[in-house]
């Protein structure tokens, strides 16, 4: 049997999946189930041939989905000898800022932050009983999007609450930080000496974030609590005024109800009443997917610009994540409206999906760059004390 570890970056919709030779590294297949709960697809690269594998119907709960998908790749790739297994984990809260073995007792205090990160954590951790299941008593280890904002200053994280509230947890924690990890370990190659400097990471997808880093450590990110906050999303809201959730909540409606309003039926959905996904949007002539753009547009604009006057400047801006990396018309539209901060648009590039994006001699620099947060896993795996390689 080859000796293997295993990647799962699980989400509420999607399962993205790694299986490396430990012996170097290589990647004996790679790739995603799309459309979970809905009408889930699997396209992989299993020992470097593409495969498009039907789903078995029914399959939409990610525990046994998850199952089945492990099932399967013994199935195509022999008996595996798994060595660990490696998993993306939203919410670290406070507690853990680094790859920590996945004991019961780190499981249940995981858990325990479900409710920080409910469309999320649970999610993964439904990864993680999969896991266990089909092979049991594997070493597992979490890799946490929360770590890497752990160091921000002290002031970055807090609320302006009592500050009996910021002891019990309620802090401004920061999420995507596998992305973010994975871009600032390719930035020194693409920016050169700008990359230390002061750069904002456009992590843009149907999550949305930005992160500002300095030295290639993250400052500051839109992100707080939970992640629901900042930009506007595919079906979350954003930044939005404490006051209009008060207002709902004494209009009657209920946690679960609120809940289910801010991160199911809102962001671009909500706006266009039409799609989350920002190709369609793009493709319409509706009036409302014109606006639900114009308002993603406007708050990624409007972010970047704080960001920016909180460094002090800014040296990089980088794109990345799937409407970050595919999507030249919104890339323009932001650089066409920061060129105030001297971005020169390299229209060619930015429409063929070029890695730099602004013309030589730009002031400030653009770029896009693919995120792996998989390969950030995998390197926390490797790292892991007490995960067997």
């Amino acid at each position: 049997m080859t000796p293997v570890w295993l990647v799962l970056n699980i989400g509420s919709s999607t399962i993205k999946f790694g299986v490396y030779a430990c012996a170097d590294g290589a990647p004996l297949a790679r790739g995603a189930i799309d459309g979970v709960g809905l009408a889930p697809r699997l396209n992989a690269v299993l020992q470097g041939v593409p495969a498009q594998i039907a789903v078995p119907p029914a399959m939409d709960d990610t525990r046994r989905l998850t199952r089945w998908l492990l099932a399967l790749l013994e199935d195509r790739l022999g008996p595996l000898d798994l060595r660990a297994a490696g998993h993306r984990v939203v919410h670290g809260g406070r507690d853990f800022g680094a790859p920590t073995l996945l004991t019961p007792e780190v499981i249940a205090r995981l858990e325990a932050l479900s409710p920080l990160a409910p469309g999320h954590q649970p999610f993964n951790l439904a990864g993680v009983a999969a896991v266990a299941e089909h092979w049991p008593g594997v070493p597992q280890v979490g890799c946490f999007d929360t770590a890497f904002h752990q160091h921000r200053p002290t002031v970055a994280k807090l609320y302006a609450l009592p500050r009996r509230y910021a002891e019990e947890g309620i802090l401004r924690y920061g999420f995507h930080g596998l992305s973010y990890d994975y871009i600032a370990s390719r930035l020194p190659s693409v920016l050169g000496d700008r990359a230390r400097g002061r750069v904002i990471v456009a992590h843009l997808g149907s999550g949305a974030s930005l992160c500002a880093m300095q030295g290639l450590e993250s400052v500051e990110t839109t992100m707080g609590f939970s992640a629901l906050d900042g930009l506007v999303m595919g079906t979350r809201c954003g930044q939005i005024d404490p006051g209009v959730l008060l207002h709902l909540l004494r209009q009657g409606m209920d946690a679960a109800e609120l809940e289910t309003l801010l991160a199911r039926q809102s962001g671009l959905l909500g706006v266009s009443g039409l799609s989350p996904d920002m190709r369609s949007l793009l493709a319409s002539d509706a009036p409302e997917a014109a606006e639900a753009v114009e308002l993603f547009l406007r708050a990624v604009i409007r972010q970047i610009g704080a960001l920016t006057a909180g460094m002090g400047g800014l040296d990089a801006l980088v794109f990345t994540a799937g409407i970050g990396q595919h999507a030249p018309a919104v890339r323009a539209r932001i650089l066409q409206a920061l060129a105030h901060l001297g971005l020169e648009m390299d229209a060619a590039a930015n429409d063929a999906n070029a890695t730099l994006l602004t013309v030589p001699g730009s002031r400030v620099t653009a770029a896009m760059i693919p995120t792996d947060e998989e390969a950030v896993i995998l390197a926390g795996l490797q790292q892991c004390p007490g995960a067997a390689g």
